[in-house]
């Protein structure tokens, strides 16, 4: 059963100007739950400063930022269900590694919206999904995540304080209104006669009324000091929270693999170490998506390479959405969902690595995201390309007869060949080996080709060039 995709966060049109230099221009976007996406492009493109608005550091000029339907536009970094791994980290040297990733839980105040207006926003966000599925299996499951979360608001600490506080406002009440009633009765003794005949009787029965207020109250009393010693006696003590902080300290230390450092100090670990301590100092807390401004870049090259698998097996274990900036391609391919490749403050294209790799939009894109051989053409029917002098079969289709384009051809798509078994002759002009391929210049009558290969050939050899169709990609000519 195909999986349902839920949109978290929503980005429409937003702009931003920084002293009258405009940074972003009419930024739409749309992140699922559970996604890995990747803002990349690069220095000066406009995605830290994306990053920064959905955390709330910077307001947009202009648009909104929707999460889960809801504008956060105006609500503050600290109210926003988001939290940020920054690139140095922001560690506590003077705090060992435990107490580095429980700062935010020692300092975290009870939430004080009221837990019926909680339940209400939850029953709306579960009931406007419920109503965009028509899949019964996944209505269901909501219904049980539904219960689950509700029921977790009402076993909190801050629902019983909550309790007992309208308990006390009981109590309150109940006193006024003994009060009261029993001014109403003493009035009525008041104005009694003796003389009257009926004397005795009104007496016994203003007795009698006082014995039931007087019994009633007492009863009311007991049971409302009882619910909330009851509610008291349910509510976690210091040495509790203690022992459920330690238990969810460790949690994070084994998914990040940290297990043995809780008394390490910070300032003795290595650079990937400590990000596993940001990283886990921010997941803690539990937030629907995580922020990660350029995390890797402190990091030696081989630390980087290791910290790529690591991160997504970490919002896999975590079930949030990550937002990563990064200028790295290799990062951005290696790590990814979804990623939006941005230049000059517009997003250029939006993919998932595949699609943004070998369906590049644009020449911009086409360059910045690995390394490529764009050639002017032109598309003289579906299926049939020119260019440097003769007609190639492709799989590109939907283009105007004769129309001016782009064509793509990535090295490691072009094979060299014997002389006179291929397309395009050339001779090697240049070879450098790259470890585990050489890049290799082939100069023909209109241009060089860059070819990715493991075959060596002497410089200087003439040799033809060689690809497949489905090699060429045709992209508007820019």
């Amino acid at each position: 059963m195909k999986e349902v995709v839920r949109p978290l966060i929503e980005l429409k049109d937003i702009t931003k100007e920084f002293n009258g230099v405009v940074v972003l221009r009419g930024i739409n976007l749309t992140i699922n739950e559970n996604e890995f996406v990747t803002l990349l492009g690069p220095s000066g493109c406009g995605k830290t400063t994306t990053l920064r608005i959905i955390g709330g550091f910077e307001y947009p000029s202009s648009g909104q930022v929707l999460l889960n339907g809801e504008d956060l536009v105006h609500i503050p970094a600290h109210k926003r269900p988001t939290n940020t791994v920054f690139q140095r980290y922001a560690l506590f040297p003077h705090l060992n590694v435990f107490e580095n990733i429980a700062f935010g839980l020692r300092l975290k105040k009870e939430d004080r919206l009221n837990i019926k207006e909680k339940i209400n926003i939850l029953n709306t966000k579960y009931q406007n999904m419920m109503e965009d599925t028509m899949d019964e299996a996944e209505k269901k499951r909501l219904k049980a995540e539904l219960k689950q979360e509700t029921q977790s608001l009402y076993n909190s600490d801050s629902y019983k304080k909550n309790l007992i506080k309208n308990y006390q406002k009981d109590l309150l009440s109940l006193d006024e209104n003994y009060a009261k009633d029993k001014k109403q009765l003493y009035n009525c003794y008041d104005q009694l006669d003796k003389e009257d005949e009926t004397y005795e009787a009104q007496l016994a029965d203003l007795d009698l009324q006082y014995d039931q207020l007087k019994d009633e109250y007492n009863a009311n009393y007991d049971k409302i000091l009882q619910s909330i010693n009851s509610i008291k006696e349910t509510l976690l003590t210091h040495r509790d929270k203690e022992k459920a902080l330690q238990e969810k300290v460790f949690k994070y230390l084994h998914m990040v693999g940290l297990e043995g450092y809780e008394k390490r100090s910070v300032t003795k670990l290595s650079g990937g170490q400590q990000q596993r301590v940001a990283i886990a100092r921010a997941l803690i807390l539990e937030p629907k998506v995580l922020l990660l401004d350029e995390p890797l870049a402190a990091l030696d090259l081989k630390l980087r390479q290791e910290m790529q698998y690591e991160l997504k097996e970490l919002q896999r274990k975590a079930g949030i959405t990550f937002i990563f900036v990064t200028h790295d391609q290799e990062e951005a391919l290696t790590m990814s969902d979804k990623i939006v490749v941005m230049n000059n403050g517009e997003i250029q294209q939006v993919g998932t690595p595949e699609d943004i790799y070998n369906e590049p939009t644009n020449v911009f894109v086409a360059n910045f995201i690995g390394e490529s051989n764009i050639v002017e053409g032109v598309m003289k029917e579906d299926y049939l390309v020119n260019f440097d002098g003769r007609d190639y079969t492709c799989v590109d289709r939907g283009f105007a007869r004769h129309e001016k384009v782009n064509v793509v051809l990535r090295p490691e798509d072009i094979d060299i060949v014997k002389s006179g078994k291929g397309y395009i002759s050339g001779f090697i002009d240049n070879i450098v080996f790259k470890g585990v391929h050489y890049e290799i210049e082939v100069k023909t009558k209109y241009r060089s080709f860059i070819v990715h290969t493991t075959k060596y050939f002497e410089e200087f050899s003439a040799v033809d060039l060689k690809f497949d169709p489905d090699a060429i990609h045709v992209m508007e000519f820019s």
